[in-house]
Parts: C-alpha cells; structure tokens; sequence
C-alpha cells in the first residue's frame, strides 16, 4: 500500500488527463508523500454479478484497500461463492433486515475498520478503471480540511434516457470543493456526496460520530452538511470514475422520493437551509433543453411523467405524519425506519 504519489491541484489534475500524462509513481521529488492505507466499507443485499466485478475492480487497483469489510443484511441471501480465492482480506458481517437502516449498516462497517480512510461504496458501483482509489487519495492533497471525496458516476448501456441526464447534471467534469460558506452560490448541491462511491476521512467521521442513525435516506448528504458546518470541506473528484446505473420505473421513483421527501423532513437542521425543489426544477429545465436540442422531443412526455413521479413522491414523504401507517408502509423502501425512530423517541 505504501508508495509516493504527486500531488496535483485540482486543476493540474484535470489537465494531467486531459493530456494523457501519467505521473511516476517511482519518483518522489520535493512536495509528495506516501499514500494511506484504507479500507473499503460495502452494505449489500441480495448482490449480484456487478457485485463480483466490483471485488475484482477493486483488487486490480493501483492502490487497492489492505480490507474490504461487507454488512450484508440476511445471510441467506448472500452468494458466498463471489469471496472465495480473492487477493484483498474480506470481513464479512451479517445482519437481519429489520436491523437495516442505510446509517447503521455503514457504520457498523465504519467500526471494523483501523484504517486512515475508508472507501464507502454501494455493491453495484463498479469502478471504470485502475486508478479510482488513487485520484480519491490524492483529492484530499488538494485542502487539509476536505473531510470527504466522492466520485463521479457514469452510465451504461443500461441506464434509462432520464438517468442518463440526471448524471449529466449532477456529475460534471470540473473538480469541486465545497464549505459551508458556497450554500447560497450551490443550493442543494452545497451538500451533495453520494456514497455510492466516496471516501472518507476517519478522524473527521469519528469526530462527528459517523452517519446520523436511524436515517431513511440521504445518511450521505446529512453527514456531508455536518462536516461542512463544523468547518469540513467537501471535495468532488472527476478522475475518480465508477459506473452505476438504475433503470427505475415511475413506481420505484415515487417510493424512493418518498424515502428523500422523510428524510428532508426529518431533518429540517440541514434541509431548511437549502430547500431541493429549486433544484429539481433547474435540471428538469436543463433536462427538458437537452432532449429539445438532441431532437428527442418525443421523451418530453415520459421525462415529464417521471419527473411528475418523483416529486409526488417527495411531497408525500414531507407529510408522512399525517398518512396512514398502513399507506406509509406501503410505499416506503425502508418500514423498518419509522419502528426504530419510535423507539428512539
């Protein structure tokens, strides 16, 4: 794990790539220093095949992790088959469905760990190439006080046309380093960090006491606002590439804005600052111009439909007190979420 790496600003980084250069990792001159060691953090249920790819991604990497430490929510479903004969140590944790919740799972990995940063990563993002954990590394030489770097993510053939624009607009190709002092400049996005693939910084996740627990959703961009409020940065990385897609049905999109509607409501500290529907609105627009000037007019209509979808969605789950339980149930991903905040209350 322990080998010497340049440390590039931001800018130098793009162009690095941009130019095809390629900096020696076997000379160290004047202003580099060693890479940590890390591990990587995977919730998982019921993984399949991009899961497999993933553990082989992540053994082929420049850098790869001394550990990957996988909470998989019910044994039974877990193909164990995808660990045998792999390179990289594997700690294998299971829990029962009805202890998940998207916080807890990720910091029980979090507590396995004894490395200096950690890797926390969903268990079908696949990385696009060798040099993911080394460009999430080297973003943190950029600002001493950047608590967290997460990457961008790239579609495949299998994203549906909406999803492919909404990665367009949350996922572009300029570095991005984000404090609490860029909320009124970013909106929303001031605390945007999906861990579907981000690395983190331990001393900073156990001075803020890891992932807010029980959370429903958005566990990711809560704890990204509690870091930037206690003086943290945020730190984009475009180098850092991992595919992940979806290919969601209006249904699946209704229940999971339902789970982002809960949770914004649930944490009125951090979302009354940067309320999303301002958001939402601009990357439909910008959605909506790209089809137009693509000559896709006729996606309008299903664009329109499932962005309707998702916003029913999230009205909903801004007002779940007042729906029936059964109803709530009903539609949530996560049910076991609103037993536990009870028993929390």
């Amino acid at each position: 794990m322990t080998d010497c790496f340049m440390q590039d600003s931001p800018e130098e980084a793009v162009l690095r790539e941009e130019n095809g250069r390629e900096k020696e990792s076997e000379s160290c001159p004047g202003g580099s220093k060693t890479l940590p060691s890390f591990d990587v953090l995977i919730p998982t249920y019921k993984p399949g095949e991009k899961f497999r790819a993933l553990l082989s991604a992540l053994e082929e990497q420049e850098y790869p992790p001394e550990k990957i430490i996988i909470v998989n929510t019910e044994e039974r479903y877990f193909p164990k088959a995808f660990l045998e004969g792999r390179k990289v140590e594997i700690s294998l944790h299971h829990i029962k469905r009805e202890d998940f919740d998207h916080a807890y799972a990720r910091n029980l990995a979090a507590s396995f760990s004894d490395a200096e940063y950690f890797l926390s990563m969903t268990d079908d993002a696949v990385p696009a190439d060798k040099k993911l954990t080394k460009e999430l590394l080297t973003a943190f030489s950029w600002d001493n006080r950047i608590a967290e770097v997460y990457a961008r993510q790239l579609c495949t053939k299998d994203s549906s046309f909406d999803e492919v624009l909404s990665r367009s607009f949350n996922y572009g190709d300029k570095v991005e380093i984000k404090g609490i002092e860029d909320v009124k400049r970013l909106g929303i996005k001031c605390f945007f960090a999906s861990n579907v693939c981000c690395m983190y910084k331990k001393a900073v996740f156990r001075e803020l006491q890891g992932f807010q627990s029980p959370t429903i959703f958005n566990e990711d961009m809560i704890f990204a606002a509690r870091a930037e409020k206690a003086g943290y940065k945020v730190a984009y990385n475009p180098l850092a590439r991992v595919y992940h897609s979806h290919h969601y049905t209006a249904v699946q999109q209704f229940r999971r804005n339902f789970d982002l509607g809960v949770s914004h409501r649930d944490f009125p500290e951090i979302f009354s600052l940067v309320p999303p529907e301002k958001e939402g609105m601009k990357m439909f627009r910008q959605n909506a111009k790209t089809l137009v000037s693509e000559g896709k007019a006729l996606l309008l209509l299903p664009l329109f439909f499932r962005t309707g979808a998702r916003f029913l969605g999230y009205k909903a789950g801004k007002n779940y007190p007042i729906l029936p339980r059964i109803f709530r149930n009903a539609i949530t991903l996560n049910p076991q979420y609103f037993e536990k905040k009870k028993e929390n209350t």
